[in-house]
């Protein structure tokens, strides 16, 4: 056995690394022993000023200088813009996905028709670039939804300048609820959830229209959320069945607020819920990912890391703080339908929710005001909230895609993408997976 290099540099022992006060997760994730965020950027203290922080694999990762394109882009994000959006969506009364299609100034069809038209006019100024679609479909009869609701999602789309097969979603839902998801006349203004997010889609529909991504870029505003995903789940599976490379997708669900119920603040933090164990894993995936203590190394959890790097202080004047759970506790939202499919899909939520203000009737109970509205949300935070959302969207289709290795099914062309739904040249065979997802191994960093 040859004696170790004198001149080499000293590895941290584990003691040593504990001693720091963080342990590694893999993949170039950190956090402290407390509950802190994934990129390790606490408040104070030697962690957030890089001071003994150990070299090598296992550094915390550190936020990147936006752009000046970039920079231009958060520049243009309106916080009176978002404001209105909002304001707007919550005085059509209710947003319920069985209320009017056809009332012109009440009920869900008005919702969407406000939501098209504004997207209509962002795609006008993109010279060709953009566009945009009513996605519509009736789904069957199940528990909470009866027969012959129609379902429409809005979706602008964006096409890449360099790679338009590779796609970038966010996506927020502009169905809302009140106290009785079934009753769909009675008020629901639903500003925080989810006109905020909706409001994050149009507006950066806007400001990407006149820019040319490298890959494709788009925002949606989807329906049925509240009674079951149905709107995701239907876009979702739409991207599968046509073999689309949806390499990351986000949804704002939630995002309207800084205030807890107590009334504490914290306006520069936003929560960012990604799932380790994938939500299709397969039984031999199981066993490889058990072999290898895989279950931080999600592709989910590297697109949340990646998040942390492009979107974190002092490019956003936010915290993105990675936490690793699908969603919260009994909860789920519009990103799960794409785990389910092999997409990965993360999930920004405000960092304290206020019940008082969601799914509640619009009342005053003990001289309290309950409900969902406008007057609860915070627009300097949306506004912020949206930067956060451009700097990784924008991020992702500057940069290069995960490199790939397909799985074994033969192709007749070395040059075939390695995507699910694209033929080979010949036309004969197929590779097995979605490009999102984890048929083949990424062996880089996403």
């Amino acid at each position: 056995m040859s004696s170790p290099d004198a001149t080499a540099p000293r590895q941290p022992s584990r003691r040593a690394l504990l001693a720091t006060g963080a342990v590694t997760l893999g993949a170039g994730a950190v956090v402290g022993p407390l509950a802190g965020p994934a990129n390790g950027a606490f408040d104070g203290g030697p962690l957030d000023r890089g001071e003994n922080w150990p070299a090598g694999p296992g550094r915390r990762n550190r936020p990147q200088s936006a752009d000046p394109q970039l920079r231009e882009i958060m520049s243009e994000i309106d916080k009176d813009r978002i404001e209105r959006y909002v304001r707007k969506l919550a005085s059509f009364g209710t947003r319920h996905t069985f209320s009017s299609q056809t009332d012109p100034d009440r009920g869900v069809g008005a919702a969407c028709d406000y939501i098209f038209d504004h997207m209509q006019r962002s795609a006008s100024r993109s010279n060709g670039r953009m566009t945009v679609e009513k996605q519509s479909f009736t789904p069957q009869p199940a528990p909470g939804i009866p027969a012959g609701v129609p379902i429409t999602n809005v979706i602008a789309t964006l096409r890449g300048s360099k790679y338009p097969e590779r796609f970038y979603v966010i996506s927020g839902h502009y169905d809302s609820r009140n106290s009785d998801v079934t009753d769909p006349v009675g008020d629901a203004p639903g500003a925080d959830d989810d006109a905020s997010g909706v409001a994050i889609s149009m507006e950066l529909a806007r400001v990407f229209a006149t820019r040319r991504p490298e890959a494709t870029l788009v925002c949606a505003a989807v329906s049925g959320e509240e009674q079951g995903l149905f709107g995701s789940t239907f876009m979702a599976q739409r991207y599968k069945d046509e073999g689309t490379d949806v390499q990351g997708m986000f949804t704002n669900d939630i995002v309207g607020s800084s205030t807890a119920d107590d009334g504490t603040r914290d306006p520069r933090s936003i929560r960012l819920f990604a799932e380790g164990v994938p939500s299709d894993e397969t039984p031999d995936e199981a066993r490889t990912r058990r072999s290898v203590g895989g279950e931080n190394d999600s592709p989910a959890r590297q697109l949340a890391r990646f998040a942390t790097e492009v979107a974190d202080r002092p490019t956003t004047a936010m915290r993105v703080r990675v936490i690793y759970r699908r969603d919260r506790y009994l909860r789920g939202g519009d990103h799960i339908p794409y785990l389910e499919r092999g997409f990965p899909a993360a999930r920004f939520t405000e960092p304290n929710e206020d019940y008082a203000h969601q799914h509640q009737d619009v009342r005053v109970e003990n001289g309290k005001q309950f409900g969902d509205l406008p007057r609860f949300c915070d627009f300097a935070f949306i506004r912020r909230v949206a930067k956060v959302n451009a700097a990784t969207m924008w991020s992702l289709s500057q940069g290069p895609g995960p490199r790939r290795t397909c799985a074994s099914t033969p192709v007749s062309s070395a040059t075939t993408p390695c995507c699910a739904g694209m033929r080979t040249s010949s036309g004969t065979s197929r590779v097995t997976r979605s490009c999102g997802g984890r048929r083949s191994r990424t062996t880089g960093p996403t």
